[in-house]
């Protein structure tokens, strides 16, 4: 079995279409939308194509109107891209998104995995950055060998004991440092993680065509061409 993992991909069409693998399954951590481009087109694909899929913080706002509790950085680019990304979701994507499970589990090959946005205590928003000690309470009683999050953007894999932890990454705003697109791959009781280049310009072309404020497709750019900050200015 060959499982493809990603998360974050946040209505980035481009970063979706070039994932490169050939897969059994897709599994999705969440966060489908908002920030990019392109939410219904990656909610349609998503539902074709992946098997399990879990509840980000933005998928419930859009899903259900509540706040996602953004970051103060990102608070003001989560607030104006919210309101395109409800006014071209149809009802009935909206009504799925907030459907979503908060958490899943499935079993692999007798390897036991947990899948939730955030971390299990709080599955939708709680950051929790790599070599966080909470990681180590997190997993103390979970019912599984590996969690699977993501939500931070940060791709990381952490031994615990006898459990794991791993995070793909963010697969449409990656924010490591490098704006290629993050994903994990888990076959043969193994996790790896990956990244790609994809058409990020086009990606950007479509943000600068947001009917949202200047300031913030220049700030959205920024974080899809540096893999980082807002505030970032480089290019790819």
């Amino acid at each position: 079995m060959k499982i493809a993992i990603v998360s974050d991909i946040h209505g980035n069409l481009e970063a979706l279409m070039a994932l490169p693998e050939e897969y059994d399954e897709l599994w999705v951590l969440g966060d489908l939308v908002n920030y990019g481009p392109n939410p219904a087109e990656v909610i349609d694909i998503v539902r074709r194509k992946a098997s399990l899929v879990v509840r980000g913080n933005h998928d419930h706002s859009i899903g259900t109107g509540e706040d996602p509790r953004c970051s103060a950085e990102f608070e003001e680019m989560a607030d104006a891209t919210r309101g395109y990304t409800d006014s071209v979701l149809s009802p009935e994507q909206k009504r799925y998104l907030g459907g979503l499970p908060m958490t899943l589990q499935r079993t692999v090959d007798d390897c036991r995995f947990l899948l939730c946005h955030a971390v299990p205590s709080d599955p939708l928003f709680t950051y929790c950055r790599p070599n966080s000690p909470r990681w180590a309470k997190e997993v103390s009683d979970m019912p599984a060998d590996i969690l699977l999050v993501g939500h931070t953007h940060l791709p990381f894999v952490m031994n615990i004991g006898a459990r794991q932890v791993v995070n793909p990454g963010s697969l449409g705003q990656p924010k490591h440092g490098v704006p290629h697109a993050c994903y994990a791959i888990w076959e043969d009781g193994r996790v790896e993680l990956r990244s790609f280049a994809y058409p990020v310009q086009e990606t950007v072309r479509k943000v600068h065509g947001l009917p949202i404020p200047a300031d913030i497709r220049r700030k959205l750019a920024n974080v899809l061409l540096s893999g980082g900050s807002p505030s970032d200015e480089r290019q790819p």
